[in-house]
């Protein structure tokens, strides 16, 4: 059924012959070249084996003997699958055959893969689900995808919930493990036929969080607080805060990558690090003022406009990440002796500034296909392409009701 031959029917410019394996199945025969010729005096045609004499002999007939051996494995196991093939279906499946992994080894590999591309915060996010899965299963995770059931999952749901995990934190360890899964599938080291998720509904979790904007009239009070002029943390954070606001919402990460040459001509333009997105938008005058108090003699187009980075110092992107992540900290514990100062009762933080900036926009007036009704993280990306798609005209008229 599965014999290794030595193509006469083609000739190589050198003058040897393919080698190929041939499948017969049912009265029809599939052919298949190995990747390596040999010239004909070295072949015995009787045997389809290479003579004493043939150079390389002995690597020819270990790659003749492997390839013999993955395709008899490979009928060994449809037949265990009680599953009919043909000498075709045989070819195709050893051609898209699966490399299985198991969970453990694609998950470290993934995180690895996406720290070598700078995606430090979403390997992060992975880092957490994995370190999850490994305390649910008591550091026992060398375990192959098709094993995550119907049954394994619901465990480990209540394993959560024993835990106490908030459910946003289910939910993101659920649709981690579940993009997890899908990534292995597509890279065919896990079966299609294994994915347990089409019985197993992420959506049935409560992923709403408590409302988080404030209105027009609290985010004025914010512009107008007087802080000390000495604490610079202080009016950066301030500073932040406004911006963001005054800015189409713009959240931490984008704000710290802004250079200098992201302004021009009365525009705000960049992309947005979370989905690769170009936001363009209008940049008032009390948002350049902000700006402009934080130039520097010397200034270049690729500085920073903010005193976040340092592009001397702030080199790698995991030296990015943490400096990112250090200064957020101190911003939102500032951002609540701000919020008490201004007299207003909110958990001040960056993110209130997003949410503030879309629900503003929503109370007065602008249409809900130019800012989604709510910001919730499945919903931030939509925004912003809501608000890329739309004209500049419109975006400009719908900036004046921040003030």
């Amino acid at each position: 059924m599965v014999n290794i031959l030595c193509y006469k029917s083609k000739t190589l410019a050198n003058g040897e012959h393919p080698l190929v394996i041939r499948i017969c199945k049912d009265g029809k025969k599939k052919y298949k070249s190995l990747g390596i010729s040999v010239n004909p005096k070295f072949w015995d045609f009787e045997k389809e084996r290479p003579k004493a004499n043939c150079p390389n002999r002995e690597l020819i007939l270990k790659i003749i003997l492997e390839k013999e051996n993955e395709y008899q494995k490979q009928i060994l196991e449809f037949k265990s699958e009680d599953k009919d093939f043909t000498a075709s279906t045989l070819l195709d499946a050893k051609t898209n055959k699966i490399i299985y992994k198991t969970v453990s080894e694609f998950y470290i590999e993934y995180i690895d893969y996406l720290k070598s591309i700078g995606k430090i915060g979403t390997a992060k996010n992975y880092r957490d689900s994995f370190n999850s899965l490994k305390r649910f299963t008591n550091n026992k995770l060398d375990i192959y995808f098709n094993e995550i059931t119907l049954q394994w999952l619901n465990k480990y749901e209540k394993w959560l919930r024993d835990s106490q995990c908030k459910e946003t934190s289910i939910s993101v360890f659920f649709r981690t493990l579940r993009s997890v899964f899908n990534k292995a599938i597509a890279n065919k080291n896990a079966k299609a036929e294994s994915y347990p998720f089409k019985e197993f509904k992420i959506s049935k979790f409560d992923t709403t969080t408590e409302k988080r904007a404030i209105p027009k009239e609290s985010n004025k009070q914010i512009m107008n607080v007087d802080l000390d002029s000495n604490n610079k943390y202080m009016q950066l954070s301030k500073d932040l805060y406004v911006f963001s606001y005054l800015c189409g919402g713009i959240n931490f990460t984008d704000i710290a990558n802004l250079q200098h040459s992201n302004i021009s001509e009365g525009k705000l333009s960049y992309i947005r690090q979370k989905t690769g997105k170009k936001i363009t938008i209008p940049i008032g005058t009390e948002a350049i003022q902000i700006v402009n108090s934080y130039l520097k003699e010397g200034v270049c187009s690729d500085d920073y406009i903010f005193p976040i980075l340092d592009k001397t110092i702030h080199i790698t992107e995991l030296q990015k990440y943490n400096r990112k992540h250090k200064v957020l900290e101190h911003i939102n514990k500032c951002l609540k002796i701000i919020s008490a100062k201004a007299g207003i009762n909110a958990n001040l933080t960056t993110y209130v500034a997003r949410h503030s900036f879309a629900s503003v926009l929503k109370c007065s007036g602008v249409n809900i296909a130019l800012i989604s009704e709510t910001l919730g993280h499945s919903d931030l990306k939509t925004t912003q392409i809501y608000l890329d798609s739309f004209e500049n005209s419109q975006i400009d008229e719908a900036m004046k009701n921040l003030l």
